[in-house]
């Protein structure tokens, strides 16, 4: 029987996607682990492998089209002995217009009779399996969710399934037991409405890519569903600007230049290590304490942002932290950063200081529990310890955090550790 192949999930968030390019063409033989497609997500481009082996008898999505949800039927994989005339009409994908609506809910009836049964759900995720696996697990009766996979990424494969014994398949959950996780939340008239608005002026229409829905419906998210409060502090540089000049002399033969950033990035890691209790994710019914400090850090991108994470942060010196982090801003600048490299983290970091602001208030990245907004250093009059008033250079700071993870003393104790590192930043490198 033809096996379908599926718009694949390569991101947590991703719900549609754009078929870039076709690596393959009908005709061709392929095995698994050969690549197929390019995929655009809502974050990069990506290389999408075959799980099955066979010949491609038909495409059914063309390169470049866009808007393709998530488990859509985009081509048709004949195995050995089969032939085009073997390809049924279940196999066509359905008109743009009525995939939209199954992408958002779950049908409450039973969906009727195709080659592969749907994707089953476990604990509310998605189990990864390939439509042959799915298919001989239903005729066996097998529950997918008590099968390891062997596949690319944990996916179920056809020799895992046959490998599997015979069980009770595990009872579907009802539709409305969980509703979709990236679904964008409503919020202001309808684009109609605002469109009948500005009917007498001039106007372009902006369509809107993957990347824009997805920073749409998961700030939208954060902001209502995340109880926010707010922490300010001014932060003194001219000590941390004076030893970032020698640092600099001294690292010039090796080509490194240390940034301010990259100094902040150093204070906020080692601060989560001094204040652990602060170094936690929220994960709906319960909170993750985590013990490395991994920092995620805002990268404007033409037309969104992307937040790479440095993982153990507080472990490398500062000029680790400056390659790394200029490596990753460069890639995600050309959309070539891979899921793991922007995934995770409990902290985050937004810098508009280089752009002249003084302060804001920055969005919590869920499940993150806080995130630092950094403006400009400025020279400001302010009293010293002798009471005699100076000039010092003064950069304000906002530490954003979600109130369900760190209350308000434990989000002053971490704001006040990262103001001490960054002002005494030599004890850094002790």
């Amino acid at each position: 029987m033809p096996i379908e192949i599926l718009m694949p999930a390569l991101s947590p968030t991703m719900e549609e996607g754009t078929l870039a390019k076709w690596l393959v063409k009908e005709g061709d033989s392929v095995s698994s682990g050969d690549l197929l497609a390019e995929i655009e997500t809502d974050k990069a481009t990506m290389e999408f492998e075959a799980v099955d082996e066979g010949v491609v008898g038909k495409i059914l999505i063309a390169e470049g089209s866009e808007g393709v949800k998530v488990n859509e039927v985009i081509a048709v994989l004949l195995e050995d002995g089969e032939s085009a005339d073997d390809i049924g009409t279940a196999s066509a994908p359905a008109p743009k217009t009525e995939a939209a609506p199954e992408a958002k809910a779950e049908p409450d009836a039973p969906a009727s009779a195709t080659p592969a049964p749907a994707a089953p759900k476990a604990d509310g995720k998605r189990i990864f399996a390939s439509p042959l696996a799915r298919r001989i697990a239903a005729q066996k009766g097998l529950d997918l969710s008590a099968i390891k996979g062997t596949g690319p990424h944990g996916r179920i494969v056809k020799a895992d399934v046959e490998k599997a014994e015979a069980a009770p398949a595990a009872k579907p959950q009802a539709a409305a037991s969980a509703a979709p996780a990236g679904t964008a939340m409503a919020s202001g008239p309808s684009s109609d409405t605002v469109a009948k608005m500005y009917a007498d002026r001039e106007y372009e229409e902006v369509a809107l890519d993957g990347m824009r829905k997805t920073i749409a419906a998961r700030l939208t998210e954060a902001k209502q569903s995340v109880p926010h409060f707010y922490l300010r502090r001014d932060i003194e540089l001219d000590a941390l600007l004076a030893f970032r000049s020698q640092l600099n002399k001294t690292l010039e033969p090796r080509g490194i230049k240390l940034s301010v950033n990259d100094f902040i990035i150093k204070a906020c890691a080692l601060a989560l290590q001094q204040v652990p209790d602060a170094n936690a994710v929220w994960a709906g019914d319960k909170m993750l304490s985590l013990k490395p400090s991994d920092v995620a850090v805002a990268v404007a991108i033409e037309g969104g942002l992307f937040t790479p994470v440095l993982k153990d942060a507080d472990m490398k010196s500062l000029s680790a932290l400056s390659t790394e982090m200029k490596d990753l801003a460069a890639r995600a600048r050309e959309r070539k950063l891979a899921p793991h490299e922007y995934q995770g983290g409990s902290f985050a970091i937004s810098n508009l200081g280089m752009f002249g602001i003084d302060n804001f208030d920055a969005i919590i990245n869920p499940p993150h529990a806080a995130i630092l907004a950094v403006g400009a250093g400025a020279k400001k009059p302010i009293v010293g310890t002798d009471g005699e008033i100076k000039v010092a250079t003064v950069m304000s700071t906002t530490l954003s955090v979600d109130h369900r993870v760190i209350d308000g003393a434990l989000g002053a104790n971490l704001l006040n550790a990262i103001k001490d590192n960054l002002e005494n930043p030599m004890a850094m490198l002790a």
